[in-house]
């Protein structure tokens, strides 16, 4: 009987400590293969495309007889992509550029010096106003010079260009609707020039504020840049002028979203 009993009690341990180590035991989960992990590669953002081109000077030479002559041109070329803003731009510079040569070519026809010594000649440069962005505010920098005459001539053409949309920017878009900012801009050239001893007082009309006395400006980290050409607001000694307006100056008009307003330091 003690025997039994002694069978029976160590059936019944064994029987408690396997149950005890089901019950302890780690549950598994099952093992995923490369199948069933889920997987998404993020998709690639485009960079602006400001960020795709550079912006070069594509120099060019051309001699020409009777009358002799040269042009010389630096064209300002964006390069690195073939997106049709790019090629909106580069057309468009291009035909400003080549609107100056052909005016050149005819007035020598019509040029008549006595005597010629020299050559009559065309020169071309561009300056970048405007920060690294979307807004492209170029100065085309022309000398010529017409064989005969007592001194060379220069001329500064402005042209602002959103890349962003593929087109030119006027005058008008860096500031609000119906906002009357002419008077405002003639008001701080007229005082700025009357501070420089550039006998600004016979050419003061000039500076008026009419539409054909402020065409040539450019959009820069420093504020509107104002360029004045030669005979403009004073003589041909003083040279062309230059008046940049501070944004506090231009507060009040200034479109907060357009062009002049992105273009800060």
């Amino acid at each position: 009987m003690k025997t039994n009993k002694i069978i029976a009690v160590c059936l019944l341990m064994a029987t408690l400590l396997a149950c005890n180590a089901v019950t302890q035991a780690p549950q598994l989960l099952p093992t995923a293969t490369l199948e069933q992990i889920p997987t998404s590669v993020p998709a690639a953002t485009a960079a602006p495309l400001y960020q795709q081109v550079t912006l070069t000077g594509s120099k060019a030479m051309e001699e020409g007889k009777t009358p002799d002559y040269t042009v010389e041109t630096e064209m300002p070329v964006l390069q690195g992509s073939d997106d049709p803003r790019v090629a909106n731009f580069n057309q468009a510079v291009a035909a400003i550029v080549s609107g100056q040569i052909a005016g050149f070519k005819k007035n020598l026809i019509d040029w008549t010096p006595s005597p010629v010594t020299n050559l009559s000649t065309f020169f071309q440069t561009y300056e970048l106003i405007s920060p690294v962005g979307n807004v492209i505010s170029l100065q085309i920098k022309i000398e010529y010079y017409m064989a005969g005459a007592a001194h060379p001539a220069h001329q500064t053409i402005s042209y602002s260009y959103d890349l962003e949309k593929g087109q030119e920017i006027t005058l008008n878009q860096l500031f609000l609707p119906n906002a009357n900012a002419l008077p405002t801009i003639a008001d701080y050239c007229k005082a700025e020039l009357g501070k420089r001893d550039i006998a600004f007082d016979a050419f003061s009309n000039g500076a008026d504020p009419i539409a054909e006395n402020y065409t040539v400006w450019n959009i820069s980290t420093a504020g509107l840049v104002i360029l004045f050409n030669e005979y403009q607001v004073a003589p041909y000694a003083a040279g062309p002028q230059t008046v940049i307006l501070p944004r506090d100056v231009l507060g009040a008009v200034i479109d907060p979203s357009g062009p002049l307003a992105q273009a800060k330091p």
